[in-house]
């Protein structure tokens, strides 16, 4: 069964017999709100060290660097619109070939051009982050946008960490008025 989590919540990854997860789907979604224009959101990955901070660029796995060098995190690619049904963005962890020396995996969306288009969150509703168990297909959680966020152009939607040797998830739903990925990343840095 799912846990549906609210902001700041925090849950084991496990399987249900207790068992580590070998590799899991983080999926993105997002609808633009009735009679909006297209927003193009772009969700990234962006591994972190013990100090909570990237080392190098390659830490950043997004539309243009589809794949971490450890090969341990991968985007299946882009989607422009939001439109359709379920995930709009997928990240695939295979949490068990993280190297060790990454602590922790933020996943943020901004939106592409949002100051020049001037598009934000606000225009945006039904977000969401969910996490799918990528053996059994398996919605283990989820954690919906709930917040008014007029005016923001990116998320920290939430986060993958290890703590003693297991990992885990935290919702964290922390709006920011960054202009694009570039800026977000450099709160790593």
């Amino acid at each position: 069964m799912s846990v549906n989590l609210q902001k700041g919540q925090k849950v084991n990854l496990s399987k249900d017999d207790g068992g580590d997860l070998k590799q899991v789907v983080v999926g993105l979604g997002w609808d633009v709100a009735q009679g909006g224009p297209d927003i193009d959101c772009d969700a990234s990955a962006i591994l972190c060290g013990a100090n909570g901070k990237i080392s190098r660029k390659e830490d950043i796995v997004y539309f243009g660097n589809l794949r971490h060098p450890s090969k341990s995190v991968l985007h299946t690619g882009d989607n422009l619109t939001g439109a359709g049904e379920g995930d709009d963005e997928q990240i695939i962890v295979t949490l068990a070939s993280v190297p060790a020396q990454y602590e922790k995996i933020v996943f943020v969306v901004n939106i592409y051009q949002a100051v020049i288009r001037k598009q934000h969150f606000g225009l945006i509703q039904n977000a969401f982050i969910r996490i799918v168990d990528s053996d059994t297909n398996k919605e283990l959680l989820k954690y919906n946008l709930s917040e008014n966020y007029d005016w923001m152009t990116a998320m920290i939607f939430g986060e993958i960490y290890r703590k003693d040797g297991k990992w885990k998830f935290s919702a964290i739903g922390q709006a920011t008025k960054d202009d694009g990925l570039g800026q977000l990343a450099t709160r790593y840095t």
